[in-house]
């Protein structure tokens, strides 16, 4: 039950980074934002295994690294989505469908096929994203797109990131990639050269929620959640990211959600169920 509470409490938080994250990206470049906050986040989580780290071997830590670029680059991109749109909700379920498309990842990757619970759960998932998506008839926003492309480079970071777990200890991998995160973010910076902005209190209150608790926080108790859990249940309880996400967002920052987005939120939601249920039994 411990771990069941670490994961449902991971998901709040992360559902409050999409809030934080939205305020933040308001009035500071979404690129400096990704660099300082994961760069911040990592050190936060170094007092924790800063011994084991130095124990690495150096493939170990080019490997975790590595996956750690992906997982930048991902987020180098949805931040630019959740700095354009209009619908965080709109932006966390299409996020969702990361594991969705996981398995085709892992197939055109490393000639892995998906089970027949992912066959199952495409059709689904391929609805919800056509009602959530084309409420204008055939035409999709540009934060859709890139809410999609960020989805597509997640899968990869978790294709990847499966691949390297038995090497690594998972708290040891998340400093890693966090880091890594923030020098992917950091060298974008550097080349593109953000507008300036201000600091002010308000500024730097969600700031601090948004590295503190939705990223070190979050990372540390989904850890420690996952090591106490079955795979799948931990799978279900993170599939509520995307609830969170849509109940914040209506509450704090007034979005009116259509109801044919709110069915299509629904459909990807019963297809990422589906999908977990199925992988469960055919185990």
């Amino acid at each position: 039950m411990r771990g069941a509470l670490f994961l449902f409490i991971a998901t709040l938080l992360a559902a409050f980074g999409w809030i934080a994250s939205k305020i933040v990206v308001a009035e500071m470049p979404g690129e400096s934002f990704i660099a300082s906050r994961f760069l911040l986040a990592s050190l936060v989580l170094l007092p924790f295994c800063y011994k084991s780290l130095w124990r690495l071997r150096a493939k170990q830590v080019l490997l975790a690294c590595g996956v750690g670029v992906f997982l930048g680059l991902a987020l180098l991109v949805w931040v630019h989505a959740v700095s354009v749109t209009a619908s965080l909700s709109e932006g966390a379920f299409i996020m969702s469908l990361a594991m969705i498309i996981a398995p085709m990842t892992a197939w055109l990757l490393f000639k892995i096929k998906p089970n027949k619970a992912f066959w199952y759960a495409l059709p689904l998932s391929v609805v919800g994203m056509m009602l959530m998506t084309l409420t204008n008839g055939w035409q999709v926003d540009e934060s859709q797109w890139y809410f999609l492309f960020a989805s597509a480079l997640l899968s990869v970071h978790f294709v990847l990131n499966k691949k390297i777990s038995s090497r690594i200890k998972p708290l040891d991998s998340i400093c890693l990639q966090l880091f890594t995160v923030g020098l992917v973010g950091g060298i974008y910076v550097l080349f593109t050269q953000p507008a300036a902005f201000e600091l002010n209190s308000t500024l730097l209150a969600w700031f601090v929620i948004s590295t503190v608790f939705a990223t070190s926080m979050r990372y540390l108790l989904q850890t420690l959640g996952q090591y106490s859990v079955n795979m799948e249940t931990a799978a279900l309880i993170m599939i509520l990211e995307p609830i969170w996400t849509l109940m914040l967002s209506v509450l704090m920052l007034g979005e009116a959600v259509e109801v044919q987005k709110l069915a299509g939120g629904l459909v990807i939601f019963l297809s990422l169920f589906m999908y977990i249920k199925l992988s469960k039994r055919a185990k």
